[in-house]
């Protein structure tokens, strides 16, 4: 963990000698559009564009219709857990307890349901921890991540589509697991990392 802290650090000092301009104007430009794909869930829209360099071709976009939700669950220096089945890596995969949250929704509400289906816990606090899209080439998801404290266990309620495990384990097995490869989803990933910082500044 020693060098994982460390890089955090020197990445912080040298980040803080950095400007970063305003959003400059957008190079891109769309000549048209086609619909590919769509379902309850997103669409797949194809663009006639063209390049910062000029050059026009297709380029395919996965537009979400929910907003993705996260939540880091925190308990005694521990963290909650899900491991599931993912249908799009082909294998089983360790991560943030994570749902959708349909236009319209309070995203914090879709929090404690998510959190309550899946690992059976009602918070007494739910906050916003941070925020991220999650692959910005080819999709333009948005995703918001909640901190959960003041766990209280219960009965999980997962849907008919999941088969879900959850387990809570140390803040450091988190870290190592993340470290390793083991655990690769990218909000989970984002989590440990914001985690391990807040626990540099003596914020955790």
């Amino acid at each position: 963990m020693g060098a994982v802290y460390a890089l955090l650090r020197d990445g912080a000092s040298r980040f803080n000698t950095l400007m970063i301009k305003s959003d400059p104007d957008n190079p891109w430009k769309i000549h048209g559009e086609r619909k590919v794909y769509e379902n309850p869930w997103m669409k797949v829209i194809e663009y006639d564009a063209q390049n910062p360099g000029g050059r026009r071709s297709p380029y395919g976009v996965a537009h979400f219709k929910n907003i993705g939700v996260g939540i880091v669950a925190i308990e005694d220096d521990h963290i909650w857990l899900v491991g599931q089945h993912r249908f799009t890596l082909g294998r089983y995969s360790w991560e943030l307890p994570e749902g959708g949250c349909p236009n319209g929704q309070n995203p914090i509400d879709t929090a404690h349901r998510e959190l309550k289906e899946e690992t059976g816990l009602s918070a007494n606090s739910m906050t916003p921890f941070f925020n991220l899209h999650t692959s910005n080439s080819i999709t333009d998801e948005w995703c918001e991540i909640f901190l959960a404290t003041g766990l209280t266990p219960g009965q999980a309620q997962p849907e008919d589509s999941e088969d879900i495990t959850a387990v809570k384990i140390p803040l450091e097995e988190f870290f190592a697991r993340v470290e390793s490869g083991e655990i690769t989803d990218s909000l989970t990933v984002a989590a440990a990392y914001k985690l391990m910082a807040l626990r540099l500044k003596g914020e955790l």
